[in-house]
């Protein structure tokens, strides 16, 4: 089995593979409806919200066209803060819905600094809504949310949409606390089970935004979730093998500890970094910002990118990610989120090594011992 080491899917357990092959149920009896309410609770310590919290059979993109159709209008003034491809995305979805968007690029590999969004809030005044992404699988930083979402209700009524697709669940996030209206995530990254849901988690600000919002919104209306959750159903067919996952890694999950599961990504994470350090490698991300569900680097002078990662692959059975978009064959992208033990990430640094190495790379003497 390879080696994994991609922002998502990510590798789930042998007892999530197990629960996936379990017969279907009916979706409408009780045993959805108990389904259902044990995987919303198990999720709620790691959204850290009293609020609702909703379940999609969708992908993340999905859930985070959910968080604009249900909370705008066309027309409306949104400030989407890019620090990345998937912050990119986030604003192009509200501008296809006919939203008035200004976007806000920070150069990739840095975080939105609080006092830039503040600056932009306070120089155009009337936002609708501000996008942000959390953490940006395609530069491997995690933006300063709870600092941002303080500038953003602080000089503004505008609402915080956020996009936790590839941190919720991995790294401390408090919904509530930080005044984060409508926050997403999606089953593949920290979970630990296969792509098919998504959740979303809807503040009382959202809730009233929703009352007035007027998208074209059916599938994804969040307002038909919230009803078909209260008699402990979905409004759709759910992806119920995917449940049956989700249901017994949230169990694993809360066994831990929502704690431990942060302290031991932001180990890894540390660990990671300092070994691609020791190989000579450069870090793209802000140090001040780096990511601690996806490590970023980049591609060495002489050593072509697409032939590492394709290197990895075929010689050690290691799965890494090349970079996107304009990043293409500049930078690596190594993952360290969801189930993962130490030795998968030392075991796929190694194959690291070794590969540039074969491709012509130099590696320091440290670190080839």
């Amino acid at each position: 089995m390879a080696n994994l080491r991609i922002p998502g899917p990510t590798p789930i357990p042998d007892n999530v593979r197990e629960a996936l092959s379990a017969q279907m149920i009916n979706h409408r009896g009780p045993e959805y409806a108990a389904l259902l309410g044990r995987v919303t609770e198990g999720l709620r310590p790691f959204f850290r919200t009293e609020h609702d919290i909703l379940i999609y059979t969708c992908s993340g993109t999905g859930v985070m066209e959910a968080a604009i159709v249900n909370t705008l209008s066309p027309g409306d003034r949104v400030l989407a803060v890019s620090i990345g491809s998937f912050g990119d995305r986030f604003g192009t979805i509200a501008e296809v819905y006919g939203a008035d968007v200004t976007r806000l690029n920070v150069e990739w590999g840095m975080a939105a600094e609080p006092d830039v969004v503040g600056a932009a809030l306070r120089a155009a005044p009337g936002y609708k809504a501000v996008l942000i992404t959390h953490n940006e699988t395609s530069t491997g930083v995690e933006n300063p949310i709870e600092a941002i979402a303080e500038v953003v209700h602080a000089e503004s009524d505008a609402l915080l949409l956020v996009d936790a697709v590839s941190s919720m669940g991995c790294v401390p996030v408090e919904t509530d606390a930080w005044g984060l209206d409508l926050i997403v995530t999606g089953s593949q990254k920290g979970w630990e089970v296969p792509p098919g849901l998504a959740m979303a988690a809807v503040g009382p600000r959202a809730w009233q935004a929703f009352e007035s919002a007027t998208m074209p919104r059916f599938y994804l209306d969040l307002g038909k979730h919230r009803d078909y959750a209260a008699i402990g159903q979905p409004p759709w067919t759910p992806a119920v093998s995917v449940m049956y996952g989700l249901d017994v890694s949230l169990k694993r999950m809360n066994e831990e500890g929502a704690d431990a599961i942060f302290a031991r990504h932001a180990a890894a994470a540390a660990r990671v970094r300092g070994q691609m350090e020791a190989l000579g490698l450069q870090l793209f991300a802000d140090p001040r910002y780096a990511s601690n569900t996806i490590t970023a680097v980049s591609v060495p002078d002489g050593v072509d990118g697409k032939a590492l990662t394709a290197t990895m692959r075929e010689e050690h059975d290691v799965v890494i990610a090349g970079g996107q978009g304009k990043l293409a064959g500049q930078i690596i992208r190594f993952g360290h989120l969801g189930w993962f033990q130490q030795r998968d990430l030392d075991e796929a640094v190694e194959a690291l090594r070794a590969s540039l190495i074969t491709l012509g790379y130099q590696v320091p003497a440290a670190a080839s011992v």
